[in-house]
């Protein structure tokens, strides 16, 4: 952000040289000694076409940049003291005078509201913010916040800023557990102090973003979207321009700087000392017996990276000792075998700078073994000039040339997607192929569409090509959905009886942005070395291949490769059972080790068992002595399987940490005999950008519903109403219930429950809503703009939609306005619990363990956890009230959730209640096919349901009046 003079420009950028000149080369190239590539930074170029053309791109950053291109870029550089802010909206904005060594005064800034500052511009022009930031601890996620200049969004991409959090491992070594294999070192945040310019979250492009100000006075805010942050200072000011490698090359001479001799200086992947996100951990890689650490068959923590390393922003960073002054050569051992005919990029850093432009955009290419690579250009390592003693190197994730070609399709996905919903509101989503709709006539704009984005198309693929110096694989789908909108534009006659292929192919469109938009990439180690060192070998040759095999599949006889206990323990471990993923098995075994048996001295034996054995296996008296993620507990209560956890005296402090409603289903005979793990209910789910298109507001009540579903209906979109919530939701907001007293009969029969039914009936047959879909995919596309699902179903959409990011949200269930007219919002909920067998010799132990594990410190580590192995799509439906609250939701969603949480009634579970689904779907069906009578259809199927209940009451005992 600082001018330098030119000898400081030399030393600094000689400094970071060394780093970047192995990873710059990673493209193909020719040969070097050893196995490696001189990975070649293909040449700079420049495109102005970008295929954006429609009004909805109008508010992006591309089109905010051609329509200020023109203005100057004054060379002047404003701080704005944080301390000096005029105003907070919604927040109570903390200065503190003394903080984690800050020069001055600074500013806490909470997790929801606004802060602003009011500031004058001497000269009109364009300028980049910075942000001077401390990551205050939160819940782990990444940071988020939006800008506005004036009171306005200057453009989309300012309405979502991310600013990284820093990671480390715990422990300065990797431990291993008694079996010798290597344990997953736990993440922790290590904060400080950094330097930001604003920029595309992204990764869409390259450069810094360019804010537009008139001379004057102005008001810059910042909105909290998620996580609190301490601010020091924000910076108006020019970006300095990073020189190209020609020009610090030239400079080398001029300081001094000669080529060294005989130095290799290896850093491994795995000993990462800084990362951006807990996701960064090591991992073990077993494909190579030349990964270092190697160990033919224990686990071993010898790389880093992989499909955890994919997201533009993320990064990691090293440290590394010089032994002495010079030119060296830089290189690394990599894996990139998921992103076939693409080459993924990281930006590199030495010493906290660019070392020079090429420096910006690092390709790795795909292959399908690990490669070693040293960056260059000519077939020629770039050389890096460092001092003697400690620096750093850190590699970021970044989307280089393809940023241009990413953004060109998202336009493409946008307006096909927008010119498809025109399309549907006339035809349908199923027209009649025979009908002449006048699409031409109705949608004057239509070929033009369809011929525009063909092209754009086209240029997309015609720009992988020459990324990759070839023909990409990658590129089919483009060139196939071109092929299709060209043959449209010129026969839009067809498009009637090929809508479903155009929507399909726009599906894979925005499959292919997901795909192409994530940059995994695999390190192995990083090396500095003297030019006339040879290269490592990338892998172990034939004969080491081939010992490697063999040995391996000799150890797979006698290693056991599912354990996950410590091996500790023995006959005084109480067991444990676990259904989930292996991923879940290791974490917990992992926190278990670390954390409980740390703490409490008791040992516990975690198995990995199929779900399905632990009921034969508890009536074969060969069960464990606690299971997790337990469904239909209710099952082994009746059968005096599970231990009742009120007769622990404590346990009314422990229920105390859940919602009532997580323990209906748990609940039997006046017993509980379960705590909660996981619990989930139903959100409405709402695309704003059609509700806003429509003049619609979000539905508050179902009479706001009831209105909504012709006018989506006239345009021929849907509501995605699930018809069994739908039911259970309306009968509860009416007051109604499943069952009398403790499950003695049905209550369906009750005039809240006859008349729910009838309207639950209407919805299908009076007003066509579709039983089953698939609501992801119509929620994308728009159809279906509305819908009811498990609030889950968030963790999808995040990940899976991303063309959609920003025009969907969730809400609380419409409710049902009382007489008083407040508003009831009943919904049911789902859980998984954690039960202790009645078998067990170990209850108070096996009682320590539950209390720990549903506990919101296990819990919300739990959660983080997983969402830092699987990603944001495994975040955790934590039961535990408190562990819900520290996971990563921001302020707004997690208001939302606790929102509807308020009115979340849990279902009981009866002896046989299993008939109750199933007749209540039958009467359903009767209606809904044959036209019968609601009221007598259910009358007699709860006769049925009745019958039923009364059998299993008396084979468990229980009174039938």
């Amino acid at each position: 952000m600082h001018k330098r003079t030119r000898n400081q420009l030399i030393a600094a950028a000689a400094v970071v040289l060394i780093a970047w000149a192995a990873i710059a080369s990673l493209l193909p190239g020719t040969s070097a000694s050893g196995n490696g590539y001189i990975l070649e930074q293909a040449s700079p170029r420049t495109d102005a076409a970008t295929g954006l053309s429609a009004e909805a791109e109008q508010d992006r950053y591309e089109a905010y940049m051609a329509r200020h291109a023109r203005q100057a870029r004054p060379s002047i550089r404003i701080v704005i003291e944080a301390e000096t802010f005029a105003a907070t909206d919604g927040m109570e904005a903390e200065v503190l005078q003394q903080f984690e060594g800050a020069t001055g005064p600074v500013v806490r800034t909470a997790e929801s509201g606004a802060i602003h500052w009011d500031i004058d511009v001497p000269e009109d022009g364009l300028y980049n913010i910075g942000l001077r930031y401390y990551p205050e601890p939160g819940s782990s996620s990444p940071i988020e916040r939006e800008l506005t200049i004036d009171g306005q969004l200057p453009f989309e991409e300012a309405g979502r800023l991310v600013f990284s959090r820093v990671w480390r491992n715990e422990a300065d070594t990797i431990e291993r557990d008694a079996r010798g294999n290597e344990q997953r070192p736990a993440q922790v945040e290590q904060p400080q102090w950094q330097d930001a310019v604003l920029r595309d979250a992204d990764g869409y492009y390259d450069e810094p973003f360019l804010f537009y100000l008139t001379k004057g006075s102005h008001r810059i805010t910042l909105q909290s979207l998620r996580e609190p942050l301490t601010v020091d200072y924000l910076l108006l000011y020019q970006e300095d321009a990073v020189p190209a490698y020609a020009e610090i090359s030239a400079a080398y001479a001029e300081a001094g700087f000669e080529t060294t001799s005989g130095v290799m200086v290896k850093v491994q992947g795995e000993d990462a000392a800084l990362k951006s996100n807990p996701s960064l951990y090591p991992i073990n890689d077993r494909t190579s017996p030349a990964t270092e650490p190697y160990h033919v068959s224990k686990i071993r923590m010898n790389a880093i990276g992989g499909v955890n390393w994919k997201t533009p922003g993320q990064w990691l960073e090293w440290e590394f000792d010089i032994p002495e002054d010079g030119l060296y050569q830089f290189g690394v051992r990599y894996m990139q075998n998921t992103v076939r005919g693409v080459n993924v990029v990281r930006k590199m850093y030495i010493d906290g700078k660019v070392p020079f432009k090429e420096a910006e955009a690092v390709p790795f290419r795909y292959g399908g073994e690990w490669q070693l690579g040293m960056p260059g250009s000519g077939g020629e390592p770039y050389l890096f000039a460092l001092t003697e003693g400690k620096h750093t190197v850190r590699l970021e994730l970044t989307m280089g040339e393809l940023s241009n070609t990413i953004r060109m399709v998202r336009s493409s996905i946008r307006r096909l997607n927008e010119l498809y919903l025109k399309i549907v509101m006339i035809t349908g989503s199923v027209p009649d192929p025979y009908r002449d709709y006048q699409l031409d006539s109705q949608i004057p704009d239509m070929e033009r569409i369809f011929r525009e984005e063909s092209k754009a198309l086209n240029r997309a693929a015609d720009r992988m090509d020459e990324m990759v110096g070839g023909t990409s694989s990658s590129t089919t789908i483009l060139r196939t959905t071109a092929y299709q909108l060209a043959d449209l534009g010129d026969r839009s006659e067809t498009i009637a009886s090929r809508l479903k292929q155009f929507k399909d192919n726009v599906s894979s469109l925005g499959t292919w942005l997901l795909s192409v938009n994530e940059q995994p990439l695999t390190i192995d180690y990083l090396f500095f070395k003297s030019p006339d060192v040879a290269m490592p070998r990338a892998n172990a040759g034939f004969l080491g291949e081939m010992w490697h095999e063999t040995m391996a599949f000799l150890k797979s006889f006698t290693e056991d490769y599912n354990a996950v206990d410590s091996g500790e323990g023995g006959g005084q471990a109480v067991t444990v059972w676990i259904g989930s993923g292996r991923d879940q098995a290791q974490l917990l075994r992992s926190m278990i080790d670390s954390m409980f048996t740390p703490e409490t001295g008791i040992e516990i034996d975690l198995q990995l068992v199929n779900p399905a054995v632990v009921m034969p296996a508890t009536l074969a008296g060969k069960g464990p002595d606690v299971a997790l993620s337990m469904p239909d507990i209710i099952n082994f209560a009746m059968r005096g399987a599970v231990q009742d956890l009120t007769a622990f005296p404590d346990f009314g402090e422990v229920r105390s940490q859940f919602m009532d409603s997580a323990f209906t289903g748990f609940t039997y005979r006046n017993g509980i005999y379960a705590l909660p793990e996981t619990q989930s209910f139903p959100m409405l789910f709402y695309r704003k950008d059609i509700l806003d298109n429509l003049g619609l507001e979000v539905p508050d009540t179902w009479e706001d519903m009831y209105r909504i579903i012709p006018e989506l209906q006239k345009n021929n979109m849907e509501l995605a109403l699930p018809f069994t919530i739908v039911f259970e939701t309306m009968l509860y907001q009416a007051g109604g219930a499943y069952y009398q007293g403790d499950g003695i009969a049905t209550d369906l029969d009750s005039p809240a429950g006859i008349e729910t039914f009838r309207k639950w009936t209407e919805l299908y047959t009076n007003y066509k809503l579709p039983l089953e879909f698939d609501f992801i995919n119509r929620f994308r596309t728009g159809e279906m703009p509305i819908g009811i699902a498990d609030y889950t179903t968030y963790n999808f959409l995040k990940i899976f939609a991303p063309e959609i990011r920003g025009q969907w949200d969730f809400t609380p269930l419409p409710g049902t306005k009382q007489a008083d007219g407040t508003i009831r919002r009943d919904a049911l909920t789902t859980a998984t619990g954690t039960v202790i067998f009645n078998n067990s010799d170990r209850k108070e132990a096996a009682w320590t363990f539950l209390k720990w594990w549903t506990g919101a410190e296990a819990q919300a580590t739990f959660g983080r956890e997983m969402e830092a192995i699987l990603g944001e799509s495994a975040r955790y439906a934590a039961a535990n009230l408190e562990a819900l609250r520290m996971l990563p939701w921001s302020s707004r969603e997690y208001r939302s959730l606790m929102d509807q949480f308020e009115w979340i009634r849990g279902r009981p579970a009866v002896p046989g209640g299993y008939s109750l689904d199933r007749h209540l779907n039958n009467a359903f069906y009767e209606v809904y096919n044959d036209g019968s009578e609601p009221r007598e259809t259910l009358e007699n199927y709860v006769r049925t349901i009745n019958e039923e209940i009364t059998i299993k009451r008396k084979e468990f005992n229980l009174p039938t009046k």
